[in-house]
This record gives C-alpha cells, structure tokens and sequence, in this order.
C-alpha cells in the first residue's frame, strides 16, 4: 500500500480559497464584436457544411452534418458518465459499456462481431467522467444497418449474469493496465484532490470493490435513470443524408422515455487547491501535475483558456526548445524531459495545467517555476506571442474538419454541453476578439487567484511545503 502525503494550505492570503465553489458564469459582451465592421470571417467558413438538426417529440436530438465522403461516422452522445455515480456505484458507466457488446436479444456476441465484420466498419465506444459514446465507422450505405445496431445494443443488451462476472474479470485486469500507467494514475490523483467531496473525484473505472460488487440491478437503474432520451444525441458525419437519420431515430429511438423516473440532481461542483506526494521507488522519473481551476465548455472564456495554453506549449526532450514559449526555454534547459500543458473541461468547471516528466533534484523548482510563467501571462503577455498562439488554435480546428468521427465527437459534445452546434465561423469569430487585455484578464482571474492542486509521484520526493508555493503565488 503507498503512503500518500496530501497537504493543504494552513492559511491562505484573502484572496484565496483553499475551496472554491464554481459561481454561476457571468455574462460578457465579448460577443458583441461578433458584428464589429472591421471583423472578417473568411468565405470559405461560411460555405461549409451545415449542421441540421431535429428534435423527436420524446426530446431526442438528432444532429448531422453531410458531406461528400463515401464513408460515415454515426454514434449516439449520452449525457452522463463517472460523475453521475456516487461512492457505492462509481464504476457502473464503464461497466454498462463493457456489456453492451456481449449480445442483445436480438443479436449474439458473435452475431454482432460478423455482422460489423461484414460491414467492413467498425464500432467502438468509451465512457469518461461526463459523457458516454457508443460510435461506428461505416460506409454511407450502412448507415441504417449501424444505427440499427447501435440502438440495439444501448436498449436490449441482454446484461446475464454469465456476461457480467466474465466482464467483471475483464475489467480488472483493465484496472491493472491503467495502474501501470504512469500518466493515467497522476490524472487519477488530480482529479480525486482537485474535486475532492465531489464526484468528479471518482475514476472512470471505480474501485476495485465496487467492480467486484456491481451486479445486474445496479446496471438496469443506471439505464433506467440516465439513458433517457431528452439526454442523447444521435450525430451523424461524413455520408450521411439527414432525413434518413430522423426516419431512423424514430423507428429506433422514438419510444425512448424523455427523462427518468427517478430522482436525478446534477452533480455538484468546486475545486480545492492543495499538494499530494506518492512515493514510488520503482520509478526512474518523476512526474509532477501543477493545475488550476479553469471554465467549463459553456463558459465564454473557453477559448481564451484555449490560447493560453497554446502560449504555454508542448516540449519533450527530442525537441528544439519553443521560442515562441518562455517555458518551454526556461524547462527545456535541463529541468525536465519532457511537459505538456492540458486543459480538461468539463460543465461547469475545468482543469488546466502543466504535467511535467523531470527529476528529484529538479523537482523542487518545477511547481514555483510555473507558477510565475503564470503570473507572467497576467502581466506581460504580448499581442504578438497571443496572436501566434490564436494561429496555433485556429489550425486545431480547422485540422477536426478532415475526420467524420472527430466531426461527430465535436457535434455531439457540443450538443451536451452548450445545447447547440457552434459554427466554425462563429469559433472564428470568438477567436478574432481575443488579445493581449483579454489573455491578461483571464490569466489574473483563474492562474493568478487560485491556490492550485499539485501532484507529484515518484522516488526520492522533495517538494517544497505547500504553504511556501501559495506564498509565493501572493507575492507574484
């Protein structure tokens, strides 16, 4: 058993909160600009595919955007995931998703492995902390076939026992791979003291006493409970025809209750900075996470937390540094080999930071040496370093419109979380109004006024006292 050391601020200056609860958004004119006469939005935006969109009767979305491909990505964006559970059932999400391909009442295990093989497609699906996907990649004249299996497998898996203990065998060995993943564990970690007393802690996987107690009662009330239809999106991408996809929706899921019978509160929300050591001598290295509270997908800022870590950048020890990043100059001189920095949004609160691979005698440096790139982008940002990180971001979602599934993926997310699909135009159009002001504005709310989480695993831990980082963040 590893002997993990969390740590949290004795006291903090007044303008930190060791906890804080997300406050509701406020409102910004930012969109205003949108109109601006001197804003352009280039032709070739406007032309591109439309997204079309029809709602059934029992609430159910269907959302697609067609294009000229000969192949196609439909899939089935649900609502819910890890941070829908609570302490006794964390676990079921990515169980549940396990089963529903091990037979329905109309097709076998084996059936539905031939008739995908068949198809020449392919069908996949994931669970993470907000969302459940159920997707397949098919050729545009399959479609109906694939809709056809995917409805059947989100409304008649079988779940027998027989499936669920060989599942329950599976999924542990699952949990044994993800423990040998170093990356894996260390956003674990963050997340369990970022979100600490909410369930937003919880892994994706469960514990493992709760994966050796779900059984087929806890699996039906979750479906019962968040596979409703006013909570999914039915996306299709590529060669798809829209109507088609509406007839579909209607036989498949038209009968699909719109909401749950039984009681369901949104999860709540906040996010506590404090320090987790987890001592490994197994290990070479040492991985160490500094991250703050971010916005979530509906937040106006979004974009803005975007660029900034665009400004922050990427680097690993085969690379040349990144002149147009100060940290990647400043890590890149030996203290680590490799950072990376992330930026997790979920609904109405986020993560971001940097994840760095160094060493025990560099550790010490790292978190104070982030932080003040930090305050640095609050202050001293420039219009030339924002707008070289705005190209970065524009190329990245431009890049998603080469792919039906990451079409589908960004249609689907954007329908559960803001309600609606954002054209590429108007991400344009948000972008364009970014600047220097406004990246400094953001960096002094979020990086600069918040006690951050940090997590650090491996041999030989030397982080300096937590109470010494939020110190020196005040003095910043």
């Amino acid at each position: 058993m590893q002997k993990l050391s969390l740590r949290v601020p004795s006291s903090l200056p007044t303008k930190y909160f060791p906890k804080h609860t997300l406050l509701k958004p406020q409102k910004r004119t930012a969109t205003s600009s949108l109109s601006s006469p001197a804003f352009n939005v280039p032709q070739s935006l406007l032309k591109g595919p439309k997204t079309q969109v029809t709602r059934l009767r029992n609430g159910f979305t269907v959302a697609s955007e067609e294009g000229y491909s000969e192949t196609a990505t439909v899939g089935v964006w649900i609502d819910t995931g890890s941070s829908y559970e609570d302490e006794e059932t964390n676990g079921v999400a990515h169980f549940l998703e396990h089963l529903a391909f091990k037979g329905t009442d109309e097709r076998t295990q084996h059936q539905l492995e031939i008739e995908v093989e068949n198809m020449g497609g392919q069908l996949n699906a994931y669970t993470s902390r907000e969302q459940t996907v159920y997707h397949a990649k098919v050729f545009g004249q399959d479609v109906p076939q694939a809709v056809d299996i995917l409805a059947d497998i989100l409304q008649n898996s079988q779940l027998t026992e027989s499936a669920i203990e060989r599942e329950r065998s599976t999924i542990l060995r699952e949990m044994r791979e993800v423990e040998s993943n170093n990356e894996e564990v260390m956003f674990d970690h963050l997340h369990s003291i970022a979100f600490q007393g909410t369930p937003l802690a919880y892994t994706i996987l469960g514990p493992e006493e709760n994966i050796r107690s779900i059984n087929r009662a806890n699996l039906l009330d979750y479906i019962r409970t968040h596979y409703t239809a006013g909570r999914m999106v039915l996306v299709g991408a590529g060669g798809v025809k829209h109507q088609q996809l509406v007839e579909l929706a209607e036989k498949y899921f038209g009968r699909l209750p719109q909401s749950s019978p039984a009681d369901y509160f949104a999860p709540p929300v906040s996010f506590s900075g404090s320090q987790l050591e987890i001592p490994d001598n197994m290990m070479q290295d040492v991985h160490c996470i500094v991250a703050i509270r971010s916005v979530g997908w509906s937040d106006p800022d979004y974009l803005v937390f975007m660029v900034l870590q665009a400004l922050l950048g990427n680097w690993d020890i085969g690379m040349a540094a990144d002149t147009k990043s100060h940290l990647s100059e400043t890590l890149s001189q030996g203290l680590v080999q490799s950072y990376t920095t992330f930026h997790t949004p979920y609904h109405r609160i986020g993560l971001f930071g940097i994840y760095t691979v160094t060493n025990s005698e560099s550790l010490p440096q790292i978190p104070t040496l982030i932080v003040q790139e930090l305050a640095r982008l609050s202050k001293n940002v420039t219009p030339a370093e924002v707008e070289h990180a705005k190209k970065k971001v524009w190329a990245s979602l431009v890049l998603q419109l080469d792919d039906s599934y990451q079409v589908c993926e960004e249609i689907g997310r954007q329908f559960l979380t803001l309600g609606r699909r954002m054209p590429l135009a108007e991400a344009f159009a948000r972008l364009s109004v970014i600047d220097s002001e406004v990246v400094k504005r953001v960096a002094t709310q979020y990086l600069c006024n918040t006690a951050p989480s940090v997590v650090a695993m491996g041999s030989q831990l030397n982080l300096p006292p937590y109470d010494s980082l939020i110190d020196h963040i005040a003095s910043l």
